[in-house]
């Protein structure tokens, strides 16, 4: 079945090339000028995954990340035309799952969208034959979720795979670059920002939770789960 992947820009020569290429690229695809419209159409048919546009009439594409997270950890990639570290660190705050900046090449953000999917269905097509523990921490396979006690912390998929992923290695400290190859399959300077705003972003749910488990960082390294005493 076909991913459906919904677009929303206010100019009408990005929605036509987004359309063309994800649709040339075996998507279904469904483009809108605004947020509100985009919104609208996800509350009675959710989608795969989403692009917003940062910059558009009604809402932006930042406050329509924050609604659209309230209902749904559906991966979100931010456009903008923008390219400065306090817009950066809006859209990674926000709850996108990606951030590019336009003008960008199709092919990139095409090979970004692949890398989104391809993480998810790896990570849903493994099969555990236990849910993963880690002190107060609890990965349930069948709700894809990961829980304080019986509270879901309501991780993104980004966060929701690095968790997991340090879940997994029972205590052990993870370094940067292998953090970086295990959830985005490359290491370049986007990728180390969007781990370090990930990584702040699943502390604080951590905290909001009052988890015993705390998320560290190995100076010089990496990054370590500790059960707090």
């Amino acid at each position: 079945m076909k991913k459906r992947i919904y677009a929303a820009d206010d100019d009408a020569n990005i929605r036509e090339i987004l359309a063309t290429f994800l649709e040339d690229t075996g998507y279904h695809v469904s483009v809108f000028e605004t947020g509100d419209e985009l919104l609208s159409a996800f509350e009675k048919e959710p989608c795969d995954l989403i692009l917003l546009d940062i910059m558009m009439p009604g809402r932006s594409g930042l406050e329509l990340t924050k609604e659209i997270r309230q209902i749904s950890t559906v991966p979100i990639i931010l456009l903008t035309a923008k390219d400065t570290d306090m817009d950066y660190v809006l859209g990674i705050n926000s709850g996108s799952d990606d951030y590019m900046t336009k003008p960008f090449r199709p092919s990139i953000l095409m090979s970004r969208i692949k890398a989104l999917f391809r993480r998810i269905e790896m990570e849903q097509g493994q099969a555990k034959s236990d849910d993963v523990r880690f002190g107060d921490l609890i990965y349930s396979d069948n709700d894809h979720a990961i829980y304080v006690s019986e509270n879901n912390l309501h991780l993104t998929e980004t966060e929701l795979q690095v968790m997991l992923y340090m879940m997994e290695q029972a205590g052990k400290a993870v370094s940067r670059d292998e953090l970086l190859d295990a959830i985005w399959g490359m290491s370049t300077d986007f990728e180390t920002r969007v781990t370090d705003e990930t990584v702040r972003r699943i502390r604080n749910k951590l905290a909001t939770q009052n988890s015993q488990v705390s998320l560290k960082t190995v100076w010089g390294y990496g990054y370590k789960l500790e059960v707090l005493q």
